[in-house]
């Protein structure tokens, strides 16, 4: 169980992240279109997993937005934006935004990626939800980098995540 803050009150998750090194868990995740994904649709690819509360929230799309621009030039990686929210909302906020370059998957239906992820809050107002983590996975699905932010209102750090992912 982590324990981060959500504006400066204390919450906690339901485990801990993957741990660096071990293959990562799979996944059955929706797309706005309402067909599923797993994890070894993209193998072969370096993966960015970007996960958070939800697409309504201020640092939430600006995650969205920064790996959507860094994601344009990336050779053989996916970006895959993770959250509870329904595929309506994220399709929604994409056709907005002008997001391309990312691929918005939904945990709504049992919220089991938060739970195998160990990262899905357990208490507070945002009980349910995904906590703020960014995942990067190699080519063979083995976890390369993890971070759980600390403070849920904070953005990720995107200069190590991306340097992570140069670096595999």
């Amino acid at each position: 169980m982590a324990s981060i803050t959500l504006g400066g009150v204390p919450v906690n998750t339901s485990g801990s992240l993957t741990q660096i090194g071990t293959k990562a868990p799979n996944f059955r995740l929706i797309t706005n279109d309402l067909s599923t994904h797993i994890l070894s649709d993209f193998q072969g690819y370096k993966v960015v997993l970007n996960i958070f509360p939800s697409v309504d929230t201020g640092v939430c799309a600006t995650s969205i937005r920064k790996f959507n621009e860094a994601a344009a030039g990336m050779k053989n990686t996916k970006v895959l934006c993770v959250s509870r929210d329904l595929p309506f909302a994220q399709a929604r906020f994409c056709g907005a935004e002008g997001i391309e370059h990312v691929t918005l998957l939904s945990d709504y239906k049992d919220g089991s990626f938060g739970k195998d992820y160990g990262l899905d809050f357990v208490d507070g107002v945002f009980d349910g939800l995904h906590s703020r983590c960014v995942i990067i996975l190699d080519a063979q699905g083995m976890v390369q980098y993890t971070e759980q932010v600390s403070e849920i209102g904070n953005e990720p750090d995107y200069t190590a995540a991306l340097d992570a992912l140069k670096n595999i």
